[in-house]
Order: structure tokens, then C-alpha cells, then sequence
């Protein structure tokens, strides 16, 4: 592993956590003296996760870090408590700790994992929106522990394979640093929030994250379609090949627990089916397979007969269930497609999303968080051309704009329409 960047000049370096490292938390014994403490301790909950995404199929949570004034760090192994089950149930362990407030950063980002082993908060401050909603340059955890607290944090191991046991000593440290000043991270944005009356945009805000933590994910329409490299295939007979590939890796690495990627690379994906239209084939051989170099790493190479037979269905699907080029978009397409045939939307959105852009700079707002974009899309394509206010105000809140954004945006919109 290469050594870490150096710090930035004048901010000392969180190395090791002031109460030393904790142990895994790994047995019920452990478990219930974790509760005990956390229930016994005050204030807020600094809470983090880590994942083991680049290296495992799934996005569960192998750690998870918990901190509260007067209990201490708990460094908690979720994965120890499954039970032949696929996930941890920590719902009783939530419940205990549903009055406090629960810090995040960038809790979309964690909350999904959490909502896997049901650990969630009632109330919830992500310092990542809170930046955001100061209008701050920069909102990274490591950047807003500089400006705020004169800390650095080294981020060396947050790509790091998490699902390794047992979890290196130093990895832990990292682990146990990322919620150590959380709380008073809290406090300092609590202050500027405040001090720019922003802090109701704030507790909407959290308030919406945390009543949708258990929203399902979103169900990409022909995954495939965002492999690496696609946009350089032509013919449907090249994209029924990265389908067919894609499927075969994607049930390779369920059953494997293991990264897409890593059982093939997705360059190796498409550039196995480019041959097909570089070298004007009708079909791909075991001979093409190999000369990629993607397919014959140890792990592709043990399921050579599988990509075969991806690659023979590929060849014999009749012109009518061959992919198209394109598919219809989920939900409205870009408005830079919207010139043809919906003119009059295009032209309205060329009118609202510069004045929303103009609105958003005089509030000190990035625009995404003064209104969505996708929200504005659905309420612009293929609109009528006349339109109150009300109604704008109420497909917004259909859409689940937030009554601050809506108190901000409907009369820029409006105005523009």
C-alpha cells in the first residue's frame, strides 16, 4: 500500500484515538456491554460505517463505529451477529437509542447498510448536507475537520477491503478516529447554520433522510447499459454480448461475494465485444476469449465454459431480441432532448433552472439542494403552459420537495414560466 498524502500544513494529525483503540465488538457479552454503555452515555451518537465496496458483491456494513459522551468508541462487528441470517438485526439496539440524535456524514451514503441490519435513527445530522447547506467549498469529512476543528484525519484506509478478519490494528484507529470530534463537528455547523438562518432547512433535511432510510433502492432499467466502454459499441450484436457477459458475471459474483469487477473487469467486457465489430465477425471464439486479457486472470479463467456460453447465446438470439442502441430513460429524459418535441418545455427550462442557479448563489446554496434536479425535470417535461402557483407548489410536494425548497423555489419558478 503507498503511503498516505501528507497532511496539509499547520493542522496536527489524529493518529491514534485519545482512549486508545477499542476492541471488536464480536459476542453477545460484548454486545450487551456496548448497549449498557451507550444507553448509560448523553448527548448525541456519532455513527460511521465501512464497507468493503471494490472488493465484496454487496454494500453491508463489516463495521460499525459508534460514539457518545461519557460511553466511549465501540467498534462493532454486525457480521458476527447474523446467525446464519444475511444480515444482523440490531432493531432492539436502535430502539434503546431512538431519543438520541444520530451524527452522520454523508448518511445516504450509510444509511442503506444500516437499514440492513435495521440500526437507524429517529433523529438524524449528516455534517455533510449541513455543509452543503452553508454554501462551504469543500465538504468532505477531512476538509470540514480542518476548517473547523484545525484537525487532520489521514483517509488511508477508506477503500480498504473491511471484510478482512481479523480487522489490522491500524485500520481500527482509523475507524474509532472518524466519529471521535463528530459531536463537536456538530456543534460548530449547528452555530453557523443558525447564525445564517438555515437551521429549519437543516432539520427538514435530516428529518426527510431519516423517514426514507428504508425507501428500497432504486432498480436501474437494463443494468448492463453502465458497463465501462458501451458508449464505443454500434451494433445490437456487440450489446447482446456485454448482456449476456454481464449477467453471467453479475450471477459469478453473487454466488462469489465477490466485486463484478473483480471476476472480470468491465473493459474486458466490451473490448471482447468490439471484436466483433473491429474484426467483422458474426461470432466470438474460445480463441477471442483469451486473447483478452481480462478473461484469463485466476478467477475468470475457472469459469471459462460460462462466458462460452454467454457468448453462444449471444450468437444465436434472432435480429428481434437483439438489445437496441437505446433505451427509454426512467422517469423523464434530459432536457437536452427536449428541443424537437416538447419546445415550449425547453424553452421554459432554459428560462427557471438559470434564475433557480441565481436564486441558489444569493442563498449561499448549491442549486441540487435548493430544488432537485430531478424534480425539476418532472415538473418542466412535456408541461402545460399555463400553471399557478398552488399547483407548482403541489407537484413539488408530491415529488417530495421539502417546504423550504418549495417556499424558495415556486416563486422563482413561477416567474419564469
Amino acid at each position: 500500500m503507498s503511503s498516505p498524502a501528507p497532511p496539509e500544513e499547520g493542522y496536527p494529525v489524529l493518529t491514534v484515538p485519545a482512549d486508545g483503540i477499542p476492541d471488536v465488538v464480536d459476542t453477545p457479552e460484548a454486545l450487551a456491554a456496548t448497549r449498557a454503555a451507550l444507553r448509560d452515555g448523553e448527548g448525541p451518537l456519532a455513527i460511521d460505517t465501512e464497507r468493503a465496496q471494490g472488493y465484496r458483491y454487496t454494500a453491508k456494513a463489516y463495521l460499525i463505529q459508534v460514539r457518545r459522551e461519557g460511553s466511549g468508541t465501540h467498534l462493532i462487528d454486525p457480521t458476527a451477529f447474523e446467525d446464519g441470517a444475511p444480515r444482523a438485526d440490531f432493531h432492539d439496539f436502535a430502539d434503546e437509542l431512538a431519543e438520541a440524535e444520530w451524527i452522520l456524514h454523508a448518511a445516504s451514503q450509510d444509511l442503506p447498510c444500516l437499514a440492513e441490519v435495521q440500526f437507524l435513527p429517529t433523529h438524524l445530522f449528516d455534517t455533510e448536507l449541513a455543509a452543503r447547506l452553508l454554501g462551504l467549498n469543500k465538504v468532505s469529512l477531512g476538509a470540514l475537520m480542518e476548517q473547523a476543528l484545525g484537525i487532520t484525519l489521514l483517509k488511508e484506509h477508506s477503500a480498504a477491503d473491511w471484510s478482512r478478519r481479523p480487522i489490522p490494528s491500524d485500520w481500527l484507529a482509523y475507524a474509532a478516529l472518524d466519529v471521535e470530534r463528530l459531536a463537536e463537528l456538530r456543534e460548530w455547523l449547528i452555530e453557523r447554520l443558525s447564525a445564517a438562518d438555515k437551521i429549519e432547512w437543516a432539520h427538514q433535511e435530516f428529518a426527510y433522510l431519516a423517514a426514507h432510510a428504508t425507501d428500497p433502492p432504486h432498480t436501474r432499467t437494463d443494468p448492463w447499459r453502465r458497463t465501462s466502454g458501451l458508449h464505443g459499441l454500434n451494433s445490437p450484436a456487440a450489446l447482446a454480448v456485454v448482456r449476456e457477459l454481464w449477467q453471467v458475471r453479475d450471477t459469478l459474483a453473487r454466488a462469489e461475494d465477490r466485486s463484478p469487477g473483480r471476476v472480470v473487469p468491465d473493459r474486458a467486457i466490451t473490448d471482447l465485444a468490439a471484436r466483433l465489430e473491429t474484426d467483422h465477425k458474426a461470432r466470438l471464439t474460445r480463441a477471442d476469449l483469451r486473447s483478452v486479457r481480462g478473461f484469463s486472470n485466476r478467477v475468470a479463467a475457472r469459469f471459462e465454459s460460462h462466458w462460452l456460453d454467454a457468448l453462444d447465446r449471444a450468437a444465436s438470439l434472432p435480429r428481434a431480441e437483439l438489445p437496441p442502441r437505446s433505451v427509454t430513460p426512467d422517469g423523464p429524459p434530459m432536457p437536452r432532448s427536449w428541443e424537437r418535441r416538447w419546445p415550449s418545455s425547453f424553452a421554459r427550462f432554459n428560462r427557471v433552472r438559470p434564475a433557480l442557479i441565481e436564486r441558489a448563489g444569493e442563498l449561499e446554496v448549491p442549486v441540487e439542494n435548493l430544488l432537485s434536479p430531478d424534480h425539476l425535470r418532472r415538473l418542466l417535461w412535456n408541461s402545460p403552459d399555463q400553471i399557478t402557483a398552488e399547483e407548482v407548489d403541489a407537484r413539488l410536494a408530491e415529488l417530495g420537495a421539502r417546504p423550504w425548497q418549495r417556499e424558495l423555489a415556486v416563486p422563482v419558478i413561477t416567474a419564469q414560466w
